[in-house]
């Protein structure tokens, strides 16, 4: 790693000029998971919750969250997405979220699919806290990035 971009040479925060980057199709994948006990897996399937569908909910609010990411981190630079999506897979240990965004732009996304998992994992915590008080949201992650000067894949 050189330094950090968002720093100008007196130690200033700022914003990265990307005018002279070139616009390119960039993909970005990211997972969290969000252990829970197993009766509250149990409760998932077998209650009607009144907020609704946890993982539903959390998959909309995921996408949402993609959506706005410029406003939530202050020197992030706002996108025209093509794409953004969020996956719940239920497992033996709790849920597992994958997210995936999709801009053709001159920055990437991988912010915006680390939102997305952020926030569908916190919604699901909301969700679930009247069952369970110690949720855990654990390893929030880029699992791959495409199109831009460096590529990244999990290994």
């Amino acid at each position: 790693m050189t330094e950090l971009s968002h720093f100008d040479d007196a130690g200033r925060v700022k914003m990265v000029d990307v005018s002279e980057k070139p616009v390119t199709k960039r993909v970005a994948a990211a997972s969290a998971k969000v252990l829970l006990s197993a009766e509250t897996l149990e409760k998932l399937h077998t209650q009607t919750n009144p907020k609704g569908d946890p993982l539903e909910i959390a998959r909309i609010a995921g996408i949402m969250a993609a959506k706005r990411t410029s406003e939530l981190i202050p020197l992030c630079h706002p996108l025209d997405l093509s794409r953004a999506d969020v996956t719940a897979e239920v497992t033996e240990w709790g849920i597992l979220l994958r997210s995936e965004a999709i801009t053709t732009s001159r920055t990437g996304v991988e912010m915006e699919a680390l939102t997305a998992v952020s926030v569908a994992a916190l919604t699901i915590y909301d969700m679930c806290k009247a069952i369970q008080r110690d949720i855990e949201i654990t390893e929030i992650r880029l699992e791959r990035k495409t199109g831009g000067k460096s590529d990244f894949l999990r290994g």
